[in-house]
């Protein structure tokens, strides 16, 4: 999402919700969404989202990838790449691969970034302690 033109990904929404449309409930799908109205209740796709500046959604989120501008109160869970625009606000915790978070975007929580292999970081615990200790081995003798 990073790499490439940021719409280039939606051109192919399968589900719209325009400015003038209100959702409540539980949200389920397989394509890319676009929200641009209301939400409340929880919203998840298989594909990638995208919330546009004017979107207001109260709703727990699961995404592939996400491009975010409007504002969230909720928990955000996304399987790849996360991006904050500048007008995005968000109150809520994010699990999330990769994040970009741009100059002017609001975010009240705790952030949890996974590995490529999708692992949470309680999983990968004693990944790099006996480089760790071998580094500090290292640095104490040419001291």
């Amino acid at each position: 999402m990073f790499k490439t033109d940021k719409n280039s990904e939606f051109k192919e929404a399968e589900t719209i919700i325009g400015p003038s449309v209100k959702v409540e409930g539980d949200f389920v799908g397989q394509g890319n969404l676009i929200v641009e109205g209301v939400v409340k209740g929880s919203v998840k796709t298989d594909g990638n989202l995208k919330v546009g500046d004017q979107s207001k959604i109260e709703a727990s989120i699961a995404a592939a990838n996400a491009i975010i501008s409007g504002e969230i109160k909720g928990d955000i869970n996304i399987k790849g790449d996360l991006e904050l625009t500048a007008g995005a606000k968000i109150w809520g915790d994010i699990e999330t691969e990769t994040i970009c978070i741009a100059r002017g975007a609001f975010f009240s929580g705790k952030c949890t970034m996974n590995d490529i292999n999708n692992k949470k970081p309680e999983e990968n615990n004693n990944i790099g302690e006996k480089e760790m200790k071998e580094e500090k081995e290292k640095i104490e003798e040419e001291i």
